[in-house]
C-alpha cells in the first residue's frame, strides 16, 4: 500500500512537472460584438474555451492555485478587438483590496492582467492590467527593460464585485497591439492575477523563475482567423488655457491648441505625430544642488517621448530631454555683457515617430523632432546697448533604429542619432551596433555594443565606445563579468548623455537568490559587485568599488535591505578639477559605507519606509551620513497621504570651486541637504482624481578652507583666494490638480502650480536656519502662480466615418 501511494505521488509530480514545461493553448472564438459592462451575460462567454489551473509565480514558484482562489479566463474576438473575460474567485469577497489609484499605479489592490505577444517571438509583451477598483495599467515588457509603464494604450474595461469574488471584462483594440498580417494568427498569451491580501502572484502558464525570460514562457492563443482590421487613424485635438502671475507682474492669459495623430500604417507599424505640442502640465523636475562636474540628469515626463519608445532605448544613445533643452547651450559675451532673458527651454515645433516590426522580426523605429530658432537679449552694462544673439538655431533631431530579432530570445540592432542645426552651428552624428545574444534555454547571455561618434565642428572628429558583458542568467546562483572602453573623442551629448570618456572598466558580479519561500523570507537575494575604472592613457585607477548587499521580502510582506560598500584604494578623479581638457586630477581617499532600508507592509493602512546610510572617508573628520523617513496613511480606498523627509550631511567634503589656466581652487566644505515632500490623492472614482504634490528642497554649502590643487593630485592651503563661494538653493513647488477621464483616451485636466524662480544664492547673504528658509520659500515675492485647464479628446476615424 505504501509503495502504491509513493508511485502515485511520483507519477503526479512527473505529470505536473511535465505539464509545467509545456505551453498551454487556448482557442479564441469569433463574436459579433460585446458590451463592456462586467456582467458577462452574453451567451458567447458560456461557449468560449476556459483558461484555468493557474500556478504561482511568487513567492512559491510553481505551486498550483487553490480552489478557493480559482481563476477562469475566456477570450473572444471580432474585426475590431480581442475581448477577455475573467472570473476571480476568493474565499472572502468582502475583504478584497480595492484602493482607487491613478492610472498605472497598482496601490493596495487585487488585480488581473493579460500579456499579449502578437508575433509569438518570445521577445516582447504588451501587458494590460485592471485592478479590483477598475483602474487601468498598461506596459511594454522586454527582458532588457522589464515593464515600462510609461507606455499608454487606449482600451476599455469594466469590473464587478460579486458574491464569489470579482469579474473583469476587457476590450483591447487591435490598434493597441502589434501582430503580423497572417490570416491565421498565433499569439503568445499569458494571464496574471495578484491576490493582494497574501501578496501572491499567479499566472496561467508557468513562468519559471529559474529562467530569465517571462516572454518565452507564455501560453499560446489560437483561433483568431481572417480578421479584417479597420483603419487605425486616431485624432487627439487638445486645447489649453494658461493664466500666469508672479514677480509683481500683471496676470496674463494664454490659449494653446494642437493635435496629436496616430495612424496605423499596417497592423505592425504605427505613426505618431504631434503638431504644435503643449507640455505645460508636465510634472516639475526635482532639481538638486549640483556641486559635481556633470549636469543633473532628469527623467523624461513628456508623454510623446515616453510612450512606445522601447526601440529607441537600444544602445542607450537617446536622452530625449536634449530635445528642447538649454543645458549645453550658451552664447559668447564680453566682460561687460550679461544675458537679460534666458529661456527655460527651446520650443518644440513638431515631432513624429514611426515604429513597428515585420513578420521576420525586423523592428524599425524612426523618431524626428524639430525645435525653433531661439535667441537671447544681451545688455552691455557700460553702454546700456542691447543686442540679440542666437542661443540655438532651427534644429532637427533624428533617431533611426533597426532591430533584428531571431531565435526567440536574441537580437542585433543598428542605431543612429543625428542632430542638424541651421547655419554654422554644431552638427553631430552617432552610430552604434548593439547585440543581445542568449542561449536557447536562456541560461547564458552575451550583451555588448560598438559605438562611433563624429561631431562636425572642427573640434571632435572621431570617437569610439564599446562594451561587452557575459553572464549566467538562470538558477539560484548567477554571475557576470565584462568591461567598457571609451576614448576621449567619443561625444554623444547632442542627443544623448554621457559624463565620462577616456577610460576603460572591468567589473564582475555574483548573486544568490531563493526561488521558493523559506520560514523567514518570501524572497531573498545576496549580491556581490566588483568595479574598477582606469584612465585610458595613464592607467591610473579612476574608480574602485566593492559592494555587498542583501534585498529581501519577509513572510509578513515587508521589505528589508542592507549592504556595505567601499573604495579599497586611492583613486584619481580627472573631472572634479573642471579643467577643459581633463588633464588635472585630484586624489580621492579610501572610504567605507554602510546602508539600511526597511519598508513595512503596504497592505496596512499605516506603512513606513525608513532608511539610513553612513560613510567614513579616510581623512580626519570627513564623514557622510543621511536618513530618510516616509510614513504613509491610507484613510480609505479613496484618500491617502504620503510624507517623505530626507536629510543628508557631508562633513569636510572636498570639491572644486573655480578653475584657472594655471590654478585650480578647491574647498574643504560642509554640505547640508533637506528634502520634504507631501503627496496626496483623493479619488471620486476610478476616472476622477484630485492630486496634491508639495516639495520643499533646501541645501547649502559652507566652505571652511580654500585649497590649491597640486600637480600630483594633492591639495594644499590657499590663503589668498578671497571670493566667498558658499551656496544656497531653496526650492518650493506645489502642484494641485484635478483629472477626469470622461471617455477612453479623453481627459479634462485642471492644474494649479506655484514655484519660486530665484532660488539660488551665493556668498554669505543667506540664512542657515531651516525655518527661515521654509518661510522665505513660501512667502517669496518671486513666487510664480500658474492656473491651467487642458482638454484632450480622442476621436476614432471609424466613428467619424459612421
Amino acid at each position: 500500500m505504501t509503495k502504491s501511494i509513493f508511485y502515485n505521488l511520483l507519477l503526479c509530480v512527473f505529470i505536473t512537472s511535465f505539464s509545467f514545461s509545456q505551453k498551454k493553448t487556448l482557442n479564441a472564438i469569433a463574436v459579433d460584438n460585446i458590451t463592456i459592462d462586467g456582467k458577462l451575460d452574453e451567451e458567447i462567454w458560456d461557449l468560449a474555451p476556459v483558461a484555468t489551473d493557474f500556478v504561482m509565480y511568487s513567492p512559491d514558484n510553481g505551486k498550483p492555485i487553490t480552489d478557493a482562489e480559482k481563476t477562469e479566463v475566456r477570450v473572444v474576438y471580432n474585426n475590431d478587438a480581442v475581448f477577455i473575460a475573467a472570473k476571480m474567485y476568493t474565499s472572502q469577497p468582502s475583504k478584497l483590496y480595492k484602493e482607487i489609484t491613478l492610472r498605472d499605479n497598482f496601490g493596495s489592490t487585487d488585480n488581473f492582467g493579460v500579456f499579449i505577444n502578437g508575433f509569438n517571438d518570445n521577445q516582447q509583451d504588451f501587458r494590460f492590467y485592471i485592478t479590483a477598483a477598475g483602474v487601468q495599467l498598461d506596459a511594454v515588457y522586454t527582458v532588457q527593460t522589464d515593464q515600462d509603464f510609461t507606455w499608454d494604450a487606449i482600451w476599455d474595461s469594466e469590473v464587478k464585485i460579486t458574491d464569489f469574488g470579482w469579474v473583469v471584462e476587457m476590450k483591447i483594440p487591435y490598434a493597441a497591439l502589434r501582430f503580423s498580417s497572417d490570416k491565421k494568427q498565433t499569439w503568445g498569451i499569458n494571464f496574471f492575477r495578484e491576490v493582494r491580501k497574501t501578496r501572491q502572484f499567479f499566472t496561467w502558464n508557468l513562468i519559471d523563475l529559474k529562467i530569465n525570460n517571462d516572454c518565452a514562457q507564455s501560453g499560446i492563443l489560437t483561433g483568431i482567423d481572417d480578421i479584417e482590421t479597420p483603419t487605425r487613424l486616431f485624432l487627439i485635438p487638445y486645447s489649453s488655457f494658461y493664466l500666469n502671475s508672479g514677480e509683481g507682474k500683471k496676470s496674463r492669459g494664454e490659449f494653446k491648441g494642437g493635435l496629436d495623430i496616430k495612424y496605423g500604417i499596417t497592423d505592425a507599424f504605427t505613426l505618431d505625430a504631434i503638431l504644435v505640442p503643449d507640455f505645460g502640465q508636465t510634472k516639475f523636475d526635482n532639481v538638486l544642488l549640483n556641486l559635481g562636474p556633470f549636469e543633473q540628469q532628469f527623467s523624461e515626463n513628456r508623454p510623446f517621448f515616453t510612450e512606445g519608445t522601447d526601440l529607441f532605448k537600444k544602445g542607450n544613445l537617446l536622452y530625449s530631454r536634449r530635445i528642447g533643452d538649454i543645458n549645453n547651450l550658451s552664447v559668447t559675451t564680453s566682460a561687460n555683457e550679461t544675458v537679460v532673458n534666458s529661456p527655460n527651454s527651446i520650443k518644440l515645433i513638431n515631432a513624429l515617430k514611426v515604429s513597428g516590426r515585420t513578420k521576420s522580426g525586423l523592428g524599425i523605429g524612426i523618431l524626428n523632432a524639430v525645435t525653433e530658432k531661439t535667441s537671447v537679449l544681451i545688455k552691455d552694462s557700460n553702454t546700456n546697448l542691447e543686442r540679440r544673439a542666437t542661443l540655438q538655431p532651427l534644429a532637427n533631431y533624428n533617431v533611426l533604429v533597426l532591430d533584428q530579432r531571431f531565435r526567440g530570445n536574441s537580437s542585433v540592432s543598428f542605431v543612429n542619432t543625428n542632430v542638424t542645426r541651421d547655419g554654422s552651428f554644431r552638427d553631430a552624428n552617432v552610430s552604434a551596433v548593439v547585440f543581445d545574444l542568449n542561449t536557447k534555454k536562456n541560461t547564458y547571455n552575451l550583451l555588448g555594443d560598438i559605438k562611433y561618434s563624429y561631431v562636425k565642428d572642427g573640434i571632435v572628429k572621431d570617437g569610439i565606445a564599446t562594451s561587452l558583458n557575459f553572464s549566467e542568467t538562470s538558477g539560484k546562483y548567477r554571475y557576470g563579468f565584462g568591461g567598457d572602453l571609451y576614448t576621449k573623442d567619443f561625444d554623444n551629448n547632442d542627443l544623448g548623455i554621457n559624463f565620462e570618456t577616456n577610460y576603460f572598466t572591468l567589473y564582475g558580479n555574483a548573486t544568490y537568490r531563493i526561488l521558493n519561500p523559506t520560514k523567514t523570507f518570501n524572497s531573498f537575494r545576496l549580491a556581490l559587485n566588483l568595479f574598477n575604472q582606469f584612465q585610458k592613457e595613464t592607467g591610473k585607477v579612476q574608480g574602485n568599488n566593492i559592494n555587498i548587499n542583501v534585498n529581501s521580502d519577509t513572510k509578513k510582506n515587508a521589505y528589508l535591505g542592507f549592504g556595505i560598500s567601499g573604495r579599497a584604494v586611492k583613486t584619481y578623479d580627472y573631472y572634479e578639477a573642471l579643467s577643459s581638457d581633463n588633464s588635472k586630477y585630484i586624489v580621492l581617499p579610501e572610504f567605507f559605507r554602510g546602508w539600511y532600508y526597511y519598508s513595512s507592509n503596504f497592505n496596512k493602512k499605516f506603512a513606513l519606509d525608513l532608511g539610513s546610510d553612513y560613510s567614513i572617508v579616510n581623512e580626519k573628520k570627513r564623514v557622510n551620513y543621511g536618513v530618510e523617513v516616509s510614513p504613509r496613511y491610507r484613510f480609505s480606498d479613496k484618500f491617502s497621504l504620503i510624507y517623505n523627509f530626507r536629510f543628508n550631511r557631508k562633513n569636510n567634503n572636498i570639491g572644486s570651486v573655480q578653475d584657472f589656466s594655471d590654478l585650480s581652487v578647491f574647498a574643504r566644505r560642509d554640505v547640508i541637504e533637506y528634502s520634504n515632500t507631501l503627496e496626496g490623492k483623493y479619488s471620486i472614482n476610478n476616472k476622477t482624481n484630485f492630486n496634491l504634490s508639495i516639495r520643499h528642497y533646501w541645501s547649502y554649502v559652507n566652505n571652511n578652507d580654500y585649497l590649491t590643487l597640486q600637480n600630483n593630485g594633492s591639495v594644499t592651503p590657499n590663503h589668498t583666494y578671497a571670493i566667498n563661494q558658499d551656496q544656497n538653493l531653496n526650492i518650493w513647488n506645489v502642484d494641485f490638480s484635478y483629472s477626469w477621464w470622461f471617455a477612453p483616451g479623453s481627459q479634462v485636466s485642471i492644474l494649479y502650480r506655484n514655484n519660486n524662480k530665484n532660488v539660488f544664492s551665493s556668498g554669505t547673504n543667506f540664512s542657515r536656519e531651516f525655518g527661515s528658509n521654509l518661510t522665505k520659500a513660501i512667502n517669496n515675492d518671486d513666487l510664480n502662480h500658474i492656473f491651467s485647464i487642458s482638454v484632450r479628446y480622442f476621436i476614432d476615424y471609424n466613428s467619424l466615418k459612421h
